[in-house]
């Protein structure tokens, strides 16, 4: 089936534009249309149950934590990381980030994800301890 067919059964349209250099885990855009529910993923952080940020100072580590939260937020909406179109990752080091995402990557891939995505460099995060924030968009 084509777009235009999708769209008049009133099922989603979503055409992607190929990874960019290298990049094998996400894509450059999404182009979405027809009727579609949105999750909206509020930014994670690398916290525990209560609340408290968790490895102050290991990037890796809060990357591992702050999916593991993107992925409760999707699972216990009834959602799946396959089902992420956007993810955009805010970070106080960049090049630590790179370094250290490796896994994060490996996870979305096996996952069966491919969102569009932007690494961002900030000057903070919200609170000193965090390293690393992760905001996702998911579609169905």
């Amino acid at each position: 089936m084509s777009g235009p067919r999708l769209q008049r059964l009133g099922l989603p349209v979503i055409r992607e534009r190929p990874p960019f250099r290298s990049v094998k885990v996400s894509v450059q855009a999404k182009e979405i249309t027809g009727r579609n529910s949105l999750l909206i993923c509020s930014g994670q952080t690398p916290n525990d149950a209560e609340g408290g940020a968790r490895h102050a100072s290991d990037m890796g580590v809060q990357i591992a934590l702050a999916s593991d939260n993107v992925e409760t937020v999707l699972e216990e909406t009834g959602w799946q990381v396959s089902d992420t179109v956007q993810i955009r990752y805010d970070t106080l080091d960049v090049d630590r980030f790179l370094e250290e995402s490796g896994p994060l990557m490996a996870r979305l891939k096996a996952a069966g994800g491919t969102p569009a995505s932007t690494l961002l460099g900030v000057s903070r995060q919200a609170f000193p301890e965090l390293l690393v924030e992760i905001e996702a968009v998911a579609l169905q």
